[in-house]
């Protein structure tokens, strides 16, 4: 029989998520800044403007989301599933790359003697997955990365899990939930889907959205299904494969397939210490080579 490969288009599937569709109307996307300032009832579609940058970091776990308002860059992560601090420093690496097309788009000259003028950032990560008590409410780069030290650089960001009862985050939030209590019961399916619109639209949770796209939304999360399905089968072979051979080069295939480090970890029952080692020496071999 042969080996599935890794299916193509897993680490994009990010960018055709109902987040990013969600918030790329401008309806749902003044009413998540309202939801984020509430005391800011001024602000008009119109004040908006998207900045979300395309193929950068992307992976499996996370969706991304930028935009500018009256002077403010806010950023936003969603973080599904699984939580890993190592988020800030995305964050960090999100906004350096904001901040080089904000001051292309702009033209403005950073080697000038006169200081430019930038538009303050905000940093939030909406997480949706579980053990919500064991999530902070703020995340620093200084204090998980470098002990709190003060000379180095600093971005934090607010961890937002809920939201306000009945804003944009917290319909979101509930939406998720929903999904996933459906594919608990219907699995990885269309069925799951079908119910969670359902449910959803009973509760008046994302309501005028699922109405106004109810086929598209199937469309995109059918495909997320799929996807899924298939990362999970081939993420099963692998495990197998692992057990019987158990060397670094299976390893390594993992990690070209596009599966963390930390899944490979918990795939192989190898140290993520080793799995680093491991990969760092197999680069520089094929480096070796090319040359």
């Amino acid at each position: 029989m042969a080996k599935q490969r890794p299916p193509q288009g897993v680490k994009h599937r990010v960018k055709d998520s109902v987040f990013t569709h969600l918030f790329k109307e401008p309806k749902y996307l003044l009413e998540l800044y309202q939801s984020l300032h509430p005391e800011d009832q001024t602000v008009t579609k119109e004040d908006l403007e998207i900045v979300t940058i395309e193929n950068i970091l992307v992976d499996q776990w996370y969706n991304d989301l930028g935009f500018l308002v009256r002077g403010i860059l806010i950023v936003l992560v969603e973080c599904q599933s699984i939580w890993s601090l190592n988020i800030v420093m995305r964050l960090f690496l999100y906004l350096s790359q904001t901040y080089q097309e904000y001051i292309t788009k702009n033209q403005l000259n950073i080697h000038s003697r006169k200081k430019v003028v930038l538009p303050k950032p905000e940093l939030y990560v909406i997480y949706t997955g579980e053990h919500i008590k064991e999530i902070p409410e703020e995340i620093s780069l200084a204090e998980e990365f470098f002990g709190g030290d003060k000379s180095v650089v600093e971005v934090k960001a607010r961890v937002i899990c809920d939201g306000e009862e009945g804003d944009i985050i917290n319909q979101y939030s509930t939406f998720t939930k929903v999904l996933q209590e459906q594919i608990k019961r219907y699995g990885w399916t269309r069925d799951a889907i079908i119910e969670t619109i359902h449910i959803c639209k009973n509760k008046d949770v994302l309501k005028e959205f699922l109405m106004g796209r109810e086929k598209e939304v199937v469309d995109i999360m059918t495909m997320l299904f799929d996807q899924e399905y298939a990362a999970q089968v081939w993420g099963h072979e692998l495990k197998e494969q692992g057990r019987q051979e158990g060397n670094m080069e299976t390893a390594y295939k993992f990690y070209k397939g596009g599966i963390s480090v930390e899944n490979i970890s918990n795939l192989l029952n190898i140290s993520i210490k080793d799995l680093k080692e491991w990969f760092n020496r197999i680069e520089k071999q094929e480096k070796e080579h090319l040359n």
